[in-house]
């Protein structure tokens, strides 16, 4: 049994979903790691991970305007220290997840054919967001 950790530090530009797949994918194959658990984690409250479709723009374009509406930067929150858009990505990481757990064979992530790994920015502004990637195997 072997063991790999590794910090990805991601770029935001914007509010929305980042695809980070091609980033993990490949730190996953070059640690020799044939069989095994991968888990990802996001290190902030206000930034989560999905696991999504990958293909259609659309379904990020439609996944990103569900959650403006269920967690509005327009409703009166009582946090709002770093501005409008505060409580409302606190309450969209909430909703969603900071950690996955990805199975790993023949030195991949076992995706299915349309599914992506997204790192969903909750804020406005962009930020430097760090994904904490953690390989058990052998």
């Amino acid at each position: 049994m072997r063991q790999a950790a590794h910090v990805l530090t991601v770029a935001t530009q914007r509010q929305g979903l980042v695809e980070i797949t091609r980033e993990i994918v490949g730190w996953v194959a070059g640690e020799g790691i044939e069989t095994g658990l991968l888990t990802i984690f996001c290190r902030h409250t206000s930034a989560s991970l999905l696991i999504q479709e990958n293909a259609a723009r659309e379904v990020r374009t439609d996944l990103e305007a569900y959650f403006a509406r269920i967690a509005p930067e327009s409703a009166d929150y009582a946090h709002d220290d770093e501005g409008p858009d505060d409580m409302p990505a606190h309450l969209r990481a909430a909703l969603t997840q900071v950690q996955l757990s990805v199975p790993v064979m023949a030195g991949r992530p076992m995706l299915g054919t349309w599914q992506g790994i997204y790192l969903f920015e909750h804020r406005v502004r962009p930020h430097r967001r760090q994904i904490a990637l953690h390989l058990l195997g052998d």
